[in-house]
């Protein structure tokens, strides 16, 4: 006698799949949870640390109203500027501080913008000391890890079983009487994840929108928009050199030995600032605009010899209050630029060498020199 199947072999199909994904879940999850894990600041309990964080987030007291700490200092990184401190900038300032000083900074601030923000503050001590043993315990660990998203890799999972419960009707199980609806499943299934993997390898490498938090808030909004800073004085070295380098703290306090407090910032990213060429330590800043080792890339020849606004590259950098990678910088993006920009080929010394092509020029012949008419596309150019 034959013996009973308990579950066919579709149902256990089902039951794998949706097992791999609980197990998947499961483990990122506890990975992330593991992660987040706070350590304990000498001389206070995990409860302390804890009670601190409710506070800084405006969970207590019960009857708060109003703003809390973490309306003005983030504690994960933002999109667009906040030009108060964050929760980790505030946390390493006042690490190594007592915690006289850090009641001050809350209940008698310096500077007229922080004064403004700090009005109405009340806190009972034992509420600021574990406030402060919850930035001291984040300063000790690290920022709050931003938690994965996986919403596009269920989708990407989700598109894959149905490509295995496709082929698995079309040669197996023949249940559905229209062929064509399982064919048309697994060729819409086929399709998306095609597109999916075709997009994720071309940007694979590419960082374009990149916005990283940099050591100092910097805005090129007021800098070159409001206060019409030439972009040169700050990068000096742009019209001469491969690099359009970084500018010295000193450059900075040309203007910042008077201008101690910003109309939005307040004093604590001017102060680092000052703190830097005091005590003589380099500000790293983070690099925004990388090219691979095997690109060779010029400012001198873009900015020096043809004359290109920094726009052009790198966007309009005067509006920008959180500066951002504008373009993907990607291999078409530079042949296509070439290829469609206007040379400024007559009133520049630069290129008088190219007789052939001023001659054509004098006489009509040609309208315009464009950047791949000089070799600007050359393999040899960019990939020596």
């Amino acid at each position: 006698m034959k013996r009973p199947t308990l579950v066919n072999p579709k149902c256990r199909l089902y039951l794998l799949a949706s097992l791999f994904i609980f197990l998947f879940i499961c483990s990122n999850a506890a990975r992330v949870s593991a992660s987040g894990e706070s350590s304990v600041v000498d001389g206070h309990s995990l409860e302390d640390i804890r009670r601190g964080e409710r506070f800084f987030k405006g969970l207590l007291p019960f009857n708060f109203k109003g703003e809390s700490c973490v309306s003005c200092h983030n504690i994960l990184s933002s999109d667009s500027l906040n030009w108060n401190p964050s929760a980790m900038a505030i946390a390493i300032k006042y690490a190594g501080r007592d915690f006289e000083s850090f009641k001050a900074s809350i209940e008698q601030p310096v500077g007229a913008m922080l004064s403004q923000k700090h009005a109405g503050i009340a806190l009972e001590e034992e509420d600021l000391k574990a406030v402060k043993a919850y930035l001291d315990n984040m300063a000790m660990v690290g920022p709050q890890p931003v938690k994965p998203s996986i919403n596009q890799l269920l989708i990407f999972l989700f598109f894959g079983m149905l490509i295995t419960w496709a082929l698995l009707e079309l040669i197996f199980f023949r249940k559905i009487k229209y062929r064509i609806i399982p064919l048309i499943v697994l060729l819409a299934s086929l399709g998306y994840q095609g597109k999916v993997i075709n997009e994720e390898a071309i940007k694979l490498g590419r960082s374009q929108g990149y916005a990283p938090d940099q050591p100092i808030k910097f805005s090129h909004k007021i800098h070159a928009g409001d206060n019409g800073i030439d972009c040169k004085y700050c990068h000096h070295t742009a019209e001469d050199s491969k690099s359009a380098g970084i500018p010295a703290m000193n450059l900075c306090m040309n203007c910042h030995v008077i201008v101690r407090e910003g109309s939005q910032s307040g004093k604590f990213e001017i102060a680092k600032i000052v703190d830097a060429v005091d005590n003589k330590k380099p500000v790293e800043w983070i690099r925004l605009h990388n090219l691979p080792d095997h690109v060779f890339f010029s400012h001198a020849i873009h900015v020096g010899s043809a004359k290109l606004d920094c726009q052009t590259c790198h966007g309009p950098v005067e509006e920008m209050d959180l500066m951002r990678q504008h373009a993907d910088l990607s291999m078409g993006w530079c042949v296509n630029c070439h290829r469609e920009t206007d040379v400024k080929f007559q009133e520049n010394g630069y290129y008088q060498t190219f007789k052939n092509l001023h001659d054509q020029l004098d006489k009509g012949d040609l309208q315009a020199v464009k950047a791949q008419d000089i070799g600007a596309n050359d393999c040899m150019r960019c990939h020596y």
